[in-house]
């Protein structure tokens, strides 16, 4: 199954546990006109970038970030996303392919494409993610995990995904 369906899936069940408590920022980005919010744990190393936010987890395995994008520049963001995997040695193959499907977060419909692919370390999944905080306004999540250890980010994964949210 799927990486982002796995997460979909974990986002609906997820109210039925307890939450896990460890040590998080939550960035508002960005910072000088705030579209939206996330919570990403502290030893992911969050940072805010020109158009949105990024994290590594500890082990190095995941990469995501969060871009904001407008209606002008939306293209622009998406190219710059995949520029970016490719600069750091990711290899995409299209054949792979798909649509997760839509999951509401926070009042915003969630939806991404998969693929798989291989960088330096060998098989990946990568993704790129959509949501729409306000009108006129997307986020672009931008998703690189090694095939082999994302596993063990799920949990984090998840609550980062539900810590998503407009800004207020």
């Amino acid at each position: 199954m799927k990486r982002m369906l796995v997460l979909a899936m974990a986002l609906a069940i997820a109210p039925f546990f307890a939450p896990i408590h460890a040590q998080a920022a939550t960035l508002e980005f960005p910072s000088d006109a705030p579209i939206a919010s996330v919570t990403i744990p502290d030893g992911w190393d969050p940072k805010e970038t020109i158009s949105g936010i990024e994290a590594t987890s500890p082990d190095a395995a995941i990469y995501f970030s969060i871009d904001v994008a407008s209606d002008e520049t939306m293209d622009k963001v998406i190219d710059d996303a995949i520029k970016f995997l490719t600069d750091n040695g990711v290899t995409i193959d299209e054949t792979t392919k798909s649509d997760s499907g839509d999951v509401e977060i926070n009042g915003m419909t969630f939806g991404s494409i998969e693929f798989d692919g291989k960088d330096a370390d060998g098989p990946v999944e990568v993704s790129l993610g959509f949501a729409s905080p306000s009108e006129g306004k997307m986020l672009v999540v931008t998703y690189w995990g090694t095939k082999e250890t994302q596993g063990a980010h799920s949990q984090d994964l998840v609550a980062i995904l539900k810590s998503l949210k407009p800004a207020s």
